[in-house]
């Protein structure tokens, strides 16, 4: 078992999906046929409407487990009118993607990457995550979708290219790689080649078609492997795609998938657990029939020699035996026994639970030292939020890691999408373990059984890589708690300048009651001469499977330090992103030279763990080149500074400014697409802030304005690393940190370091700041016959005196006296509401008298406001665009 920064040092596991997709989309008007040459070369019509695909290639390089994909078409529109073509694919969402280029009529466009907040600056509404612009969306449990429509030029050609890569995981003693095929036409030239190199030699290597008779996918995929290479490759003919001899429709629709492994010694080792399940009133139904389902399965695998217990917890914590009991015949049958007849309880106290089966385990080092050998882990399902008992989750954090100190993993099985995810994922982070969502759905059982099948064979324990402190700098992760059956340890790290080029790495562990020691060298030499007989095309591969390893270290270990530590690991997280050119969470890729109907830019953005479905998100922008590009459109600015105090805003969304010395009220509107984040107050005196995400209306009738409301407030002091994230759904506490989840059905005070917020039920809440304001979400419940399908906010601010003179924001740029003068009032378009001139700092322009709503003291029924309406977006009121009030990010 190597550790190393070398190919012979690598040892991981991957499973990998990418779906491949390239669709011609017709465009509306008429079509001309396919080429001649094409004709020539095709004995069957492979257009459509005008627009063939040439050629598709997958090239996917695999090098000691870090896998280099290039996705490559080509696409012809042979019609005398622009067409639109939508290139789409899947990768998984642990890949990052590298490189994305469009190559046409000579002229290339290539991505850019950039820190986020850079590109937020620049292309601000382009480059929100899952906004229209965005090209990368969540899609589905581990996958993420890249799609992009580009209208392509009257007989002329268009080039795709999008480089990704990822380090693959060893999952049930194998790799794999699947690809689903897509392409939804016949395609000239289509291939799929896989290459691999491992330098510890390929013991299997297999590949398969779902979507091709055996007959044809023998004679149509080519495999092989040989010591430390493997090849395998798929290129079908236009013939061998067709669906049917006479049809131009295309049968590769499925997955394509490439298993492999390589040669390894085995050891064995077993098990104690301790199994601590939820049992409360929110898992009844089809969650603890499936549960127990996963349970009674599990129990049926175990081991004769291993050890377990089970802990359930509702209001009450009870444990089965109390103690650590072996997978007798009989104990495993009374252990089903047990499970087939608990019942469900109220509460949830879920510290109780984990207590206990920390407590079990506990007890194998004094009462039962006969099992100390065996590697211990702690397994731990719940589907909701702990309400019994101890319910501050940093307090249960705290206890969980003195309890356990170390000793053995915990493993949390987060159930359904209700469940504070990362609050569990936390939890096993501090302790070794890690978590995982398991999703409300028909195959939940086998979920539960998948994730069990991974941990439920610890081959090693306390397992430690060493290496010469002086000789090795900037190690990834070098102690694991367990190693695992059909799993794989990697680490990675920098040989220090003018050191020597080879040198021992020592690796550590025990299993099976002995002591496992095993001493290999790490030869950069050796390691160069792998890679020249590999022939890789990155020079410095090696150096970036470090980085990629390194990066999401980093971001995994953002989420259980203090915030000064999570603010320097970003910063190291963001730097390595930029300097080996990978979209991570802290970066964004945009692409020059093109854009859509309004300006806008594509950009790559990696989606949030919480991203919307895909269902939920509009439709996809049609983007052109530079040289079909329309002018954009802007708003008209202006630079000068209009303070003022301000009222707020609420429902589609409506800015209603107050001005006291005029007693009048100026009001406008901000037309945006769902997924925009606002920022609608930021003093930088002190970083206090306050964002709005809009959310779009769920029933949308054709014809009718698509109107935008506010679905999700982020309220921020970073002075007293305060945070509120506020939905129509719930109210969370310091979300970044695991805080307390409340629900607008609850009546509560908290007070945090000079923060007050008060929770008045199913009504609203107020947020007071010491020095600084005080402010009021109300919340908005859909009712029958409404014209607004989904519940939303409302946000106002009720003092704002002591805010600093620098505070801005579409609001908070108001909280300072404003003047504006009226004249010249007449009859509007719409005899109910004249129109006038506003002079506003020797700016003139035409406003219209109209009413809005402030639901400030009335929730329900508002009261009407009389104001002067601002159009195009509050242009000449506000500083500056619109689009400059836009944020990445909640907080």
């Amino acid at each position: 078992m190597d550790g190393a920064m070398g190919p012979r040092g690598l040892l991981l596991c991957m499973y990998l999906v990418s779906l491949l997709i390239l669709q011609a989309m017709p465009a509306l008007g008429s079509a001309t046929g396919r080429s001649k040459s094409s004709e020539k070369r095709q004995a069957v019509d492979t257009a459509v409407d005008g627009v063939f695909i040439r050629s598709l290639k997958v090239n996917c390089k695999v090098t000691s487990r870090f896998a280099h994909y290039v996705v490559t078409s080509q696409v012809v529109n042979t019609a005398n009118e622009a067409r639109e073509v939508a290139f789409d694919l899947e990768i998984p969402k642990t890949a990052f993607i590298s490189d994305f280029a469009v190559t046409a009529d000579g002229n290339a466009f290539i991505g850019d990457i950039k820190d986020k907040v850079t590109a937020w600056k620049q292309y601000r509404k382009a480059a929100i995550s899952g906004e229209n612009a965005g090209l990368v969306r969540a899609s589905g449990r581990t996958m993420e979708q890249f799609t992009i429509h580009l209208t392509v030029n009257p007989q002329s050609k268009v080039t795709f290219q999008l480089t990704y890569e990822e380090v693959l995981k060893r999952n049930h003693m194998q790799y794999e790689i699947v690809i689903k095929v897509k392409p939804k036409q016949l395609v000239h030239h289509f291939e799929i080649d896989v290459d691999i190199f491992e330098p510890q030699g390929i013991s299997k290597l297999d590949a398969q078609a779902s979507f091709l008779p055996k007959e044809l996918a023998a004679q149509t995929i080519k495999k092989s492997f040989s010591g430390k290479k493997g090849h395998v490759l798929f290129r079908p003919t236009v013939s061998q795609q067709q669906s049917c001899p006479t049809c131009s429709t295309s049968l590769l629709n499925g997955h394509f998938k490439v298993t492999y492994d390589v040669s390894r010694d085995k050891i064995c080792d077993l098990l104690n657990v301790v199994f601590v399940i939820d049992i409360s009133g929110s898992m009844r139904g089809q969650k603890v029939k499936q549960t127990k389902e996963a349970l009674l399965k599990i129990l049926g695998d175990m081991q004769p020699g291993d050890y377990f217990d089970l802990v359930l917890f509702g209001t009450r914590v009870q444990s089965w035996k109390g103690s650590l009991v072996q997978a007798s015949e009989a104990n495993l049958q009374a252990a089903q026994d047990f499970v087939r007849g608990f019942s469900l309880d109220e509460a949830t106290n879920l510290n109780g639970g984990l207590l206990r089966g920390i407590e079990i385990l506990n007890q194998v080092q004094e009462s039962l030292p006969e099992l100390s050998n065996h590697a211990s882990i702690l397994i731990m399902l719940t589907d909701g939020d702990p309400t019994e008992g101890v319910t501050d989750r940093s307090q249960i954090l705290k206890n969980v890691r003195n309890a356990i100190r170390g000793r053995f993993p915990l493993y949390n099985l987060g159930f359904g999408h209700n469940v504070d995810f990362n609050f569990l994922e936390v939890m096993s982070m501090e302790n070794n373990g890690r978590a995982q969502r398991i999703y409300e759905d028909h195959d939940a059982t086998q979920q539960l059984q998948g994730f069990y099948s991974q941990v439920a064979k610890p081959l090693l324990v306390d397992v430690d890589l060493q290496y010469p402190q002086d000789a090795v700098l900037a190690l990834t992760q070098n102690h694991h708690k367990q190693y695992y059956e059909g799993s794989e340890i990697v680490v990675a790290g920098r040989i220090a300048d003018n050191k020597q080029s080879s040198f021992k790495a020592d690796v550590q562990a025990h299993g099976e009651g002995q002591e496992f020691s095993i001493t290999c060298l790490v030869d950069e030499e050796e390691m160069k001469k792998l890679l020249r007989e590999r022939g890789h095309m990155l020079e410095n591969h090696v150096e970036r499977l470090w980085a990629y390893l390194t990066i999401q270290e980093l971001l995994a270990k953002r989420m259980k330090v203090d915030r000064e530590e999570r603010a320097n690991l970003s910063s190291q997280a963001l730097q390595m992103s930029l300097d080996y050119g990978f979209v991570t969470p802290l970066t964004s890729m945009s692409i020059r030279g093109m854009a859509d109907q309004d300006g806008l830019k594509p950009t790559i953005d990696k989606p949030s763990e919480d991203s919307p479905p895909l269902e939920m998100l509009g439709p996809r922008r049609t983007f052109v080149l530079s040289a079909l590009q329309p002018s954009p459109t802007h708003s008209s600015s202006n630079t000068q500074r209009l303070p003022d105090r301000v009222t707020g805003v609420d429902t589609d969304p409506h800015f209603i400014i107050h001005v006291p010395q005029k007693e009048d009220t100026l009001c406008f509107n901000i037309n945006e697409e769902p997924g925009v984040i606002l920022s609608l107050v930021q003093d930088p005196n002190t970083g206090f802030s306050v964002n709005g995400q809009l959310i779009g209306n769920k029933a949308r009738s054709p014809g009718q304005h698509d109107g935008t409301y506010f679905g999700r407030l982020g309220i921020a002091n970073p002075a007293t690393d305060f945070q509120l994230e506020v939905t129509p759904q719930n109210i969370t506490l310091n979300p970044g940190f695991g805080g307390p989840v409340f629900s607008w059905r609850d009546q509560a005070v908290l007070r945090q370091d000079g923060v007050v917020v008060t929770i008045n039920k199913k009504r609203n809440l107020v947020v007071s700041v010491d020095d600084g304001g005080t402010f009021e979400v109300v919340l908005h419940r859909v009712w029958k016959g409404s014209s607004v399908h989904q519940d939303f906010l409302g946000f106002y601010v009720l003092d704002s005196h002591r805010m600093s003179a620098r505070t801005h924001g579409l609001l908070g740029q108001f909280f300072h006296p404003i003047g504006f003068e009226v004249s010249d009032i007449h009859p509007g378009s719409d005899p109910t509401k004249p129109d006038a001139t506003m002079v506003v700092r020797n700016r003139r322009l035409t406003v219209t008298r109209g009413l809005q709503k402030d639901y400030s003291k009335d929730p329900w029924h508002g009261a009407e406001v009389s104001c002067w309406f601002i159009h195009n977006n509050g242009a000449g009121l506000i500083d500056g665009a619109y689009t400059d009030y836009i944020v990445p990010d909640i907080f």
